[in-house]
C-alpha cells in the first residue's frame, strides 16, 4: 500500500476522489466559525462561507483518498485539497509550489518523517503574510511522536480515528492559529513543556528509523507480525525485516527483551 514511488510533486486540486471516510471521534471540537460580513443568510456551503487550502501528506494512497472524499467537497466543507504527497521530498515540493494554509502531515514518512518536512518547510511556517501551518494526522499516539512534531513547529496533533467533521473543524482552527490536539495527547505536550530542562537524548532510540520505532511499539504491545502488517499497510516480510533491524541495532536477542526495553523507556 505504500506509494512512496509516486511522481514527485503530484498536485491534485480538489480532485473529487472517492474512498473510505475517517471514522471514530477522538479529537476536540470547537465553536463553529462566525459568518463573515456579507455572507447570505441561509446560503448553501460551509458555515460563514469559509475556505481553506490544504495539502495531504501521507504515504498510504488509500488513506489520502479517504480523507479527500471525507473533507474535500469544497462546496460543503470549505476545504480545498490542492495537493498530495507520499514522502518527504514530494511533500516539500508540493507545499512549496502550492503554499497551502494548512498541511495535514503524517508523522512516519519515507525520507525522514514528518519532522524532516517541518524542518525543510520552516521558512514557509515563518512567513509574515501567509504562513503555512501544519496539523499532524497520524495513526501513532506515542508521546515521542507528538512531542517531536510539536517541537518541530506543528500547530497540533490528531489521530486517524478522528471524524471527518472534527477534522474539518480542526483544520479551520489551525488556520486561525489555534493549537489542536486529540484529548489524550494534549497531556503529553503539557508534560513535555512543564519543565524548562530539555529531555535527555536517547542515543539507542535515535539509531532507529521512524518505521522501525513504529514496529517496535507494536511488538512491545503484543501485536503479531500479521497484525502489524495490517496496521501499517506493509507485508509480513517487511515487518520481519524491521524487527530484525531493531534487534540488531539495539543488541537485543528476542521480542521479550525488546518489550522490556520499550517498557523501560515508556514507549508503550
Amino acid at each position: 500500500m505504500n506509494d512512496a514511488n509516486e511522481p514527485t510533486g503530484a498536485v491534485e486540486p480538489n480532485g473529487g476522489a472517492t474512498g473510505a471516510g475517517v471514522t471514530g471521534a477522538t479529537a476536540p471540537t470547537g465553536a463553529a466559525a462566525s459568518p463573515e460580513p456579507g455572507a447570505a443568510a441561509g446560503s448553501a456551503g460551509p458555515p460563514g462561507g469559509r475556505h481553506v487550502r490544504v495539502v495531504l501528506v501521507d504515504d498510504h494512497r488509500m488513506f489520502r483518498t479517504g480523507v479527500q472524499a471525507e473533507i474535500g467537497q469544497t462546496d460543503r466543507t470549505g476545504v480545498e485539497v490542492v495537493g498530495e504527497a507520499a514522502d518527504v521530498d514530494q511533500a516539500v515540493t508540493v507545499i512549496t509550489a502550492t503554499r497551502p494554509e494548512v498541511v495535514l502531515l503524517d508523522v512516519h514518512l519515507p525520507g525522514g518523517g514528518g519532522v524532516e518536512v517541518l524542518r525543510r518547510c520552516a521558512p514557509l511556517m515563518a512567513a509574515a503574510e501567509q504562513p503555512v501551518r501544519f496539523l499532524a494526522l497520524s495513526v501513532s499516539d506515542a508521546a515521542e511522536d507528538v512531542i517531536g512534531v510539536i517541537r518541530g513547529g506543528a500547530r497540533g496533533y490528531v489521530t486517524k480515528t478522528i471524524t471527518g467533521t472534527d477534522l474539518v473543524d480542526s483544520v479551520f482552527r489551525v488556520q486561525d492559529g489555534d493549537a489542536v490536539f486529540s484529548p489524550r495527547l494534549a497531556g503529553f505536550v503539557l508534560d513535555a513543556f512543564a519543565s524548562t530542562d530539555a529531555p535527555p537524548v536517547d542515543e539507542d532510540l535515535d539509531r532507529l528509523t521512524q518505521r522501525e520505532r513504529e514496529v517496535l511499539r507494536l511488538i512491545a504491545r503484543g501485536y503479531a507480525y500479521k497484525e502489524i502488517a495490517k496496521q501499517l499497510f506493509i507485508s509480513v516480510k517487511t515487518v520481519e525485516s524491521h524487527v530484525s533491524a531493531v534487534l540488531r541495532k539495539l543488541q537485543l536477542s528476542n521480542r521479550h527483551e525488546l518489550t522490556r526495553w520499550a517498557t523501560a523507556r515508556r514507549l508503550v
